[in-house]
């Protein structure tokens, strides 16, 4: 059989999926990212016609995932798209920050070829570990018919597939913790096949993408020892906008020269509901504008976007972004390193 195109390379980062316990019962008192990728996949049936290649990017504990992770994910998961004979990828990751790197991987690369990131809840010193299964379903999507043609960024996890824009982690032990608010799952694996809801069509970052994103740019994400400095806070009851007001002196220290960490460059806001901000709030983060720092809304609510209005509570003081705030931080750092008038 004529294998061109037909490798499948799987990138390990570490994880809960490669994580261990001192006891089997125990999946909460572990330590992750000590598996190396190449032994999760022992054991596991490669899909037929294709053959596995590993590689070891990182294999750190997910909550702990930065700048230089990602760049060398970026550029590791860009090396395999470029390589004509790999077909797909396969990211293993810890699930804590999973949806976060499955957006900046959409973001940045937007692949014509299938990228599929998995994980696991318990650790694969586990009695019943749920890593392997996952990584076999990751496998299969990974080399599904019609994710070949669609291409973009996938997470599966406990059989369900989401794409990278809409997927959240919504609860933190169950195995299916994964969810995508109103859109709900594209796909589910079942028994090595895939069964999606409708066409698969990779998430787009939507507005918030809406500007040239040229050479130099990606260049800049890739390799930039820093990232725009954005920070993400929530409005709730009693908002004194304290935590602006500092945020907005360190600023002035670091552009000062006095302060070793970078200055603030944007805020992302959870609003309380439909976007909307405690007063007090909202006035610290009128002086945060007037100051450069570009501050971006959206809301703290699980599922639902914001929508805005001319008039009334709904009239937006600031941008608004349709991305929930995890990924709306990486969003509006990423547009930052653009231009310095970028959006």
């Amino acid at each position: 059989m004529d294998t061109n195109g037909r490798t499948l390379r799987v990138l390990g980062t570490g994880g809960t999926i490669a994580g261990r316990a001192a006891q089997a019962h125990d999946v909460v008192g572990y330590q992750a990212g000590v598996v190396p990728v190449q032994a999760l996949l022992q054991g596991i049936a490669c899909p037929a016609g294709w053959r596995l290649q590993a590689q070891q990017v990182a294999n750190v504990d997910s909550k702990d995932m930065d700048r230089a992770v990602w760049q060398a994910l970026l550029r590791a998961v860009q090396d395999a798209l470029d390589d004509a004979d790999v077909g797909a990828v396969v990211v293993t990751h810890g699930t804590d920050t999973m949806e976060e790197t499955a957006w900046l991987l959409q973001a940045v690369l937007a692949p014509t070829k299938p990228v599929v990131l998995t994980g696991a809840m318990r650790p694969a010193s586990a009695a019943v570990p749920d890593g392997p299964q996952n990584l076999t379903d990751a496998l299969a999507l990974a080399t599904d018919t019609q994710a070949l043609a669609a291409g973009g960024v996938w997470v599966t996890l406990a059989g369900r597939v989401f794409d990278a824009v809409a997927v959240r982690k919504v609860h933190p032990l169950r195995a299916d913790a994964f969810g995508a608010g109103d859109a709900g799952p594209c796909a589910w694996v079942e028994a090595g096949r895939v069964r999606w809801c409708a066409a698969p069509v990779p998430g787009s970052w939507g507005d918030d993408g809406a500007w040239p994103r040229d050479a130099a740019w990606r260049h800049a994400v890739l390799h930039a020892p820093a990232w725009p400095r954005v920070e993400w806070i929530t409005s709730h009851a009693d908002h004194d906008g304290a935590i602006v007001r500092a945020l907005l002196a360190q600023r002035q220290r670091a552009l000062a020269g006095q302060d070793d960490d970078a200055p603030l460059q944007g805020l992302v806001v959870a609003g309380t509901g439909n976007g909307s901000l405690h007063r007090r709030l909202a006035a610290a983060l009128t002086d945060a504008e007037a100051q450069g720092v570009r501050v971006w809304v959206t809301t703290r609510c699980a599922q639902g976007q914001v929508m805005v209005a001319h008039a009334g509570r709904a009239h937006p003081a600031f941008t608004v972004t349709t991305l929930p705030p995890a990924k709306a931080r990486l969003a509006l750092a990423l547009r930052l390193l653009a231009t310095p008038r970028a959006g």
